[in-house]
């Protein structure tokens, strides 16, 4: 209990072992699909998938081991979806880099990321925020959280004339889903401990013999990283393509980790009487340190896990839930198969039902402040809109203050966002 305490920040009086073991586990298995996806993504550019899903899991488990110990908070890290993305289909296939040169550019990202935090400029950016705007980042990413659960399940998918349309319901993936909502849903209404874990469970165990959940074994050794471990390309190092694409890398990892921290901190009652989050800095330099270590693994960018809400719902509020993140990280390189057979439409239920617990603090509020509530609410609804977290921060601070500028509301607004604002436009044109 002492190593709990003093390591994990975890208090007795308040917190208890099960509650927060099941809510680390609870948040590994919403966001253990990065496990599956990196390697089969990052495959498209030529690096080996067996030596990703290493590096991957690696990444994950340093940056969430740091973030338990040090930030002692319940938030999960790994290598971030959306970032993944720019990696593979624009820096290497759309731009024609290599991946050794996307993973030096991720490498020089985590660097500049840690003079940004030792200089304290990440917790300066989130503190100017105004409290309306954290407010409906923390709803925003509700929506956005229960838009990716029903991507997932094939609840909602693409359509050419309205762009997303309502899938087929009656079969597969999106059938499964709905009844693990419905599962869950009674599970949380009848208060039932470890609710959404039992949830993803039961669905897994019921996708068996509709054909969804494939089971492929149980151990399987890790690939060795030695293709991808320090894969770095220097001779480009000083190139105005490296630039922009570190700025890239850079600007959306910021705002996304400033994002999930903000919104899931908001949701677990965690923010401080003056609307700061307790030990930001240590939070934001465990971020830091993942992206640069896994970059030397061969991942790409690491960032704080938005899934982190679904451990928090649970009920975890210690470096505990982390650390039990971290450990099934780390279990999941000699089960990858096993864990790997949690098929998405399992998981999907439990995101869309966090997606509901997040939009709380919308209640907070004041929609007759039409100052206040119409940035707010440009910041909700871009998130899922735009599939982006940091475009929803963006767009809604860069509302905020034109909007109070031009309602003459110009004294409320502080030096630093004003900064941010100009900055953030400049962006949009530029980049």
């Amino acid at each position: 209990m002492t190593f709990f305490q003093k390591l994990l920040g975890f208090d007795p009086t308040k917190h208890k072992i099960r509650t927060e073991i099941l809510a680390g586990i609870t948040t590994f298995l919403t966001m253990s699909y990065i496990l599956a996806v990196n390697p089969n993504m990052f495959a498209m550019c030529g690096m080996p998938a067996g030596s990703v899903f290493t590096a991957t899991a690696l990444a994950a488990i340093i940056g969430t081991l740091v973030m338990a110990f040090w930030a002692k908070l319940p938030f999960a890290l790994a290598p971030g979806m959306g970032l993944n993305a720019f990696f593979v289909f624009s820096v290497c296939l759309g731009m024609g880099h290599t991946w050794q040169f996307a993973l030096t550019a991720i490498l020089v990202e985590g660097i500049i990321f840690i003079i940004l935090t030792l200089t304290n400029l990440r917790e300066a950016i989130v503190n100017a925020i105004p409290v309306t705007l954290k407010n409906a980042i923390g709803a925003g990413i509700g929506l956005f959280i229960a838009f990716i659960g029903l991507q997932n399940a094939g609840l909602v998918v693409n359509s050419d004339a309205t762009l997303v349309t309502l899938g087929n319901i009656t079969s597969g993936s999106a059938l499964l889903a709905i009844i693990g909502i419905i599962i869950t849903a009674v599970l949380v209404t009848k208060k039932v401990p470890g609710a959404l874990l039992i949830g993803i469970l039961i669905t897994t165990l019921i996708g068996i013999p509709m054909g969804i959940t494939n089971y492929g074994g149980v151990i399987s050794m890790p690939e060795s990283l030695e293709p991808v471990f320090m894969q770095f390309q220097w001779s480009e190092i000083f190139s105005m393509n490296m630039v922009v694409i570190v700025f890239t890398f850079l600007f959306v990892d910021m705002f996304d980790t400033i994002g999930t921290l903000v919104g899931v901190a908001t949701k677990a009652n965690m923010m401080q009487p003056d609307g700061k989050i307790p030990k930001i800095k240590q939070a934001f330099m465990a971020d830091a340190i993942a992206t640069v270590l896994g970059a030397c693994f061969g991942a790409s960018t690491t960032t704080t896990y938005v899934e982190s809400a679904s451990g928090v719902a649970q009920g975890g509020r210690t470096g505990l839930t982390a650390f039990t993140v971290a450990i099934c990280f780390a279990v999941s390189l000699l089960f990858s198969p096993l864990f790997l057979a949690i098929p998405s439409a399992a998981t999907a239920p439990v995101l869309i039902l966090v997606g509901l617990f997040m939009m709380t603090p919308i209640k907070l509020i004041d929609f007759d402040r039409f100052s206040e509530s119409i940035p707010a609410f440009i910041c909700v609804v871009m998130m899922p809109l735009t599939y982006s977290i940091s475009d929803g921060i963006l767009l809604g601070m860069i509302s905020y203050v034109i909007i109070n500028v031009l309602s003459g509301k110009f004294k409320k607004i502080t030096i630093t966002m004003y900064i941010l604002a100009i900055m953030f436009i400049l962006k949009y044109i530029y980049i």
